[in-house]
């Protein structure tokens, strides 16, 4: 196959900080490429420059054998290089249609020439096999899965030929990832290249052929995935031996803390009742929509419970408030971190300490050097990578500030661990630090609450494992009787 697109010695800094420092990579005509890479490993940096975001500070990069250098997104797409990002790009108050030809809209006489625009948007979501999407209809209120449909037959409306995918199956269901895939391998068969970013090591290995490893802002190994095994590829990312994947240490559960009986809420949960055990992990898995996230959160008093009790130590929390059960050693971690977990424009430190103040006052006032101190010694051992205690979540990368919600639930010293989606959007070795850190809250007598969508982690990770069928918890079993394929089958069937 002729190579495609060509990057050699790749460099990028912000002030003193460097992003790059050196990376090299060839894609062919037709190839699907695996980029991988922990957080912060500088994935982010090059996709932003080949989408003409950024301008690399040095090197050189080639399209089929001619210079490329756009000087921004819209030069990039028009040399033939479209990009699909993990937040989606839509529109939102937008139609399918609009959305689909926006900045390319056919005109006439100087006005939007509709027909024409549904006809292109048509053709455009017959190609990717998903047709059946109304164009009239509002992107914003489309699932997430026909939204980025939306996005990729917009992407294709200008024919790349290198379409570069971000995460792409972040928010879908496994149903919409096997649609995605085919979509992705009807576009290799048709000669368009793909560079795909995953931080699933499976994902990768269906989709590409060939991968490229990032580490601290250089291209460290590039190989065919086939020839590769997976101990190899994270020993790569990480630089050094990872051992244990799922850790899990000797534990026996001992009395019950937390008490959940016939809980429902204003549509989830359904009169879902569960124990759970000092020293215990229990995984609740199910399909979109299931009910698992609003278990937790009616468990924690986020959302409205209309029946049934949570009881913590054989303590009634029922009607108390979030912050009620917070202090009562309840904890809760949200699957949207950004959004409801950290406070994006403060402090690592304020964010690690942020509930339990008392040790950092000093005659009534706010001791800023006990502050810094205090998350220092929580920062090592999350191993949360920072400039330092003083530096804003915001700036850190997704790995690095889930560590340091999860650490907030340590430093509190939270009994019971609402975990929901915890390992969400962030590389492999963050999520074997994060298997770590659960393994050893539940050696020490914590117990853990763990929502998933991601099969290999719950079967690793936890003692039991439920599963939720529209919105009712229809089997609990421990995690040693189950296997991937009747926890899906339960989960779709019910049973």
């Amino acid at each position: 196959m002729s190579t495609r697109l060509e990057l050699d010695g790749i460099r990028k800094s912000f002030g003193a900080t460097q992003a790059l420092r050196g990376v090299s990579l060839s894609l062919a005509a037709g190839e699907a490429h695996a980029l991988i890479g922990e957080n912060g490993a500088g994935k982010s940096t090059l996709l932003r420059i080949l989408g003409g975001v950024h301008a690399a500070d040095a090197g050189t990069m080639t399209l089929e054998g001619t210079p490329y250098r756009p000087a921004g997104p819209i030069a990039a797409q028009r040399a033939g290089v479209a990009m699909i990002h993990q937040e989606l790009n839509l529109a939102p108050h937008l139609s399918v249609a609009e959305n689909i030809t926006l900045g390319e809209e056919p005109s006439r006489w100087g006005w939007v020439d509709r027909a024409s625009q549904r006809a292109l948007a048509t053709e455009a979501l017959r190609h990717l096999g998903a047709g059946d999407i109304p164009l009239d209809a509002v992107s914003g209120e489309l699932p997430i899965a026909q939204q980025q449909l939306v996005e990729i037959a917009r992407a294709l409306r200008s024919k790349p030929r290198v379409l570069i995918l971000d995460e792409p199956t972040s928010s879908l269901t496994r149903a919409d990832t096997e649609h995605l895939f085919a979509v992705l391998d009807r576009l290799r068969a048709e000669d368009v290249s793909l560079l795909y970013v995953s931080h699933f090591l499976e994902e990768s290995r269906r989709v590409c052929s060939r991968f490229t490893v990032l580490r601290d802002g250089a291209s460290v190994a590039s190989g065919d995935l086939a020839d590769t095994p997976n101990s190899t590829l994270i020993r790569t990312m990480v630089g050094r031996d990872v051992h244990e994947l799922y850790p899990r240490s000797p534990r026996s559960p001992g009395r019950v803390v937390l008490d959940v009986r016939a809980l429902g809420g204003v549509d989830k949960p359904r009169e879902v009742s569960f124990r759970l055990r000092e020293g215990e992990v229990l995984g609740l898995f199910g399909l979109v929509g299931a009910g698992r996230t609003e278990t937790l959160r009616a468990a924690f008093g986020l959302d409205a419970a209309r029946s049934g009790e949570v009881r913590l130590n054989d303590v009634d929390l029922s009607g108390r408030s979030p912050r009620e059960r917070w202090q009562a050693g309840l904890g809760f971690l949200s699957e949207n971190r950004k959004d409801d977990g950290l406070l994006l424009a403060r402090s690592v430190a304020e964010n690690l300490l942020i509930t339990r103040p008392g040790a950092l006052v000093r005659w009534g006032f706010w001791h800023p050097p006990s502050e810094r101190r205090e998350a220092r010694s929580w920062m090592e051992p999350l191993d949360i990578r920072a400039h330092g205690p003083t530096q804003t979540v915001g700036e850190l990368s997704g790995g690095n500030q889930q560590k340091v919600a999860f650490g907030r639930l340590m430093y509190h010293g939270s009994q019971v661990l609402l975990l929901d989606e915890p390992t969400r959007g962030i590389d492999v070795g963050s999520k074997v630090h994060l298997y770590r850190q659960i393994d050893a809250a539940a050696s020490a007598g914590r117990a853990v609450v763990m929502a998933s969508s991601y099969l290999p982690e719950l079967l690793g990770v936890c003692d039991t494992i439920g599963v939720f069928h529209r919105g009712r918890l229809v089997a609990l079993r421990p995690a040693v009787e189950w296997c991937e394929e009747s926890l899906l089958a339960a989960a779709v069937e019910g049973a």
